[in-house]
């Protein structure tokens, strides 16, 4: 869907409203008291009722969308522009689109998306060879230490820890076509972490992937007993003295780190910790569905009426 076919098929807010309807009455709706399949719609009160329990269900109920106080219009128009681009787009730039006077709606709007957008990926396992690393991302000094010595490197108040996991694997016919790296790489994931032990990252490996998955990792000790502990089937470490045979064995995990933080640095410029796993998985919904095109709108709007966001009210 293109911008000329969002405003073609979406002029107004009862359109929204009953695109909405349709969609989720095309995908399974349910009550959700009593779980009842024999669903009413009363188009007075603009809700269903449940056959069973004479439960009401209003339009919004069960999707990212309870509890907002903002037009359909606007979050469907704000999961166009988040999908008509392979690059960031800010909250800032939105609620210019949207013609909006406060920042805060929008900018909870936004990150209640990217929050619904991390549960969709949950689901999906990582299988097959995994390059697995850690990236070190710059947030914002927390207030506390705003005042203290900055320190250097990966133990700086001003970096984030990220496991990062990525399935990478050589194709069954080489390419012609010059590039950076031979292999092929399949889904990411990205999660915030709080420290580098094996007790924080094993479980969190041993969640991300079918169990039968092939590791690939550095020399560090964080990783020695993925195999033993029953997160990965095999592991394969490799000692890299020189930094520069990083990006030969582990390619993929440094590219997507790299683009990440790039697009986080170009769009944003600095983040709170606390907010960067959302904005990590939108980077990785987006990653993980690059060959999508125009149809990651309708994808997106599958995902926003299936999950409610964990994302509460805030004062930004």
């Amino acid at each position: 869907m293109n911008l000329l076919d969002f405003y073609r098929q979406y002029p107004d807010e009862s359109s929204c409203e009953e695109a909405l309807r349709r969609f989720r009455e095309r995908h399974g709706l349910f009550c959700s008291r009593c779980g009842g399949l024999r669903l009413s719609w009363n188009p007075s009160h603009r809700s269903w009722t449940c056959m069973d329990c004479k439960h009401e269900m209003t339009l919004r109920s069960g999707t990212v969308m309870q509890g907002s106080n903002l037009p359909i219009r606007d979050w469907f128009a704000a999961m166009y522009l988040l999908t008509a681009t392979r690059r960031a787009i800010s909250s800032k730039e939105i609620q210019r689109q949207l013609g909006r006077k406060r920042y805060q709606p929008v900018w909870e709007m936004v990150h209640k998306l990217r929050d619904v957008m991390g549960k969709r990926d949950a689901r999906y396992n990582l299988h097959g060879d995994v390059e697995i690393d850690e990236g070190f991302f710059s947030t914002e000094t927390p207030e506390a230490q705003k005042n203290c010595p900055l320190k250097r490197g990966r133990g700086s108040q001003r970096k984030t820890s990220v496991l990062v996991m990525a399935e990478s694997s050589f194709p069954d016919t080489p390419s012609d076509k010059k590039r950076s790296t031979p292999k092929i790489v399949g889904h990411i994931k990205m999660e915030v972490i709080d420290d580098l032990k094996a007790s924080t990252e094993t479980p969190r490996i041993k969640q991300a992937t079918d169990g039968k998955a092939n590791a690939t990792t550095d020399g560090s000790s964080t990783y020695a007993s993925l195999e033993k502990d029953g997160a990965v089937a095999s592991h394969k470490a490799v000692v890299m003295d020189d930094k520069k045979k990083v990006g030969k064995v582990l390619p993929w995990v440094h590219i997507a780190i790299s683009n990440a933080k790039r697009s986080i640095l170009d769009t944003y410029h600095d983040i709170k910790a606390e907010f960067l796993q959302l904005y990590l998985n939108e980077f990785c919904y987006k990653f993980n569905r690059r060959y999508f095109g125009f149809r990651l709108f309708e994808r997106l709007e599958l995902c926003a009426c299936t999950y409610r966001a964990e994302f509460k009210h805030r004062i930004y």
